[in-house]
């Protein structure tokens, strides 16, 4: 059968017609409190290019069980989501306290990023628990956090709510978008969560990854679209989540539960030594 060619015109009408982000590779990985097994990792690796990475206690935790398994990570080929859990709202009492907290922490995410092995310019995220417009105590903590962390030779993200949160006055704040707009001239990398259905498609481990600019945030880099459990005020109409409310590691004998993510980059975090 012979090939119909289209006019010049037509061909680049169709190109201009899909959004060029639509066509770009994205990247899955996962992230977890608690580190999965050095003897599960070359099966979440025929799934997953990242890895997240805590470098302190995760949250409702009292210990920290990634110390020590950066290497056992790249070995594997996984690049990386580095994570500082920051502080509640409850915990900073003053804007004075809070940065003094905020500087503080800084100090203890860059040394723990240095005893892990990870190399400076690595982008540290700092755990944004609580969505919404974020209160001036808050951002107190948060930009001496991320003033912190760059003067020491690191890089700064923030994990944080990508979705729009109503406010007493009947308008809406994506915490996102709130910070970036305090933020000034603050490089700062955005991860964000919005397992809403949509624009999430749920616990499905897809061959393609989303968009990352499908989270409803166009400045984002990393995408969370699902957690595990399954948040029932947010998450209720996704499908593809297990009786018990968990994502879990696909195609693999292993009951790990997961997040999981969608990046522009397979090393989000520039974590990797080689």
């Amino acid at each position: 059968m012979a090939t119909m060619k289209l006019p010049l015109e037509v061909v680049l009408l169709l190109s201009f017609a899909v959004p060029v982000w639509s066509q770009s590779v994205f990247h899955l990985g996962f992230d977890r409190n608690e580190y999965p097994g050095d003897q599960n990792l070359r099966a979440l690796r025929s799934t997953f290019r990242y890895s997240g990475y805590w470098l302190n206690n995760p949250p409702g935790s009292n210990s920290n069980s990634w110390v020590g398994k950066r290497s056992k990570l790249e070995a594997a080929g996984f690049g990386y989501l580095v994570l500082f859990n920051g502080r509640l709202f409850r915990e900073l009492h003053t804007i004075d306290k809070a940065a003094e907290l905020g500087g503080a922490d800084a100090q203890s995410a860059v040394l723990a990023a240095g005893r892990e092995g990870f190399p400076a310019n690595t982008i540290i995220f700092l755990d944004q628990e609580e969505g919404g417009r974020l209160l001036p105590e808050q951002k107190a903590y948060l930009f001496a956090w991320i003033d912190g962390v760059r003067k020491s030779g690191f890089r700064t993200g923030v994990y944080c709510s990508g979705i729009a949160a109503q406010e007493k006055s009947g308008d809406s704040v994506v915490t996102a978008e709130d910070i970036r707009e305090s933020a000034g001239s603050r490089e700062i990398t955005y991860w964000v969560t919005n397992d809403a259905c949509p624009p999430s498609p749920g616990c499905a481990v897809l061959r393609r990854p989303p968009a990352v600019r499908a989270s409803g945030v166009s400045f984002a880099e990393v995408w969370q679209f699902a957690q595990s459990p399954r948040r029932k005020d947010v998450a209720s109409a996704c499908g593809d989540y297990a009786a018990d409310g968990n994502c879990y590691a696909p195609e693999t004998p292993l009951r790990i539960h997961l997040d999981l993510n969608t990046a522009l980059s397979d090393d989000p975090s520039h974590g990797r030594t080689r």
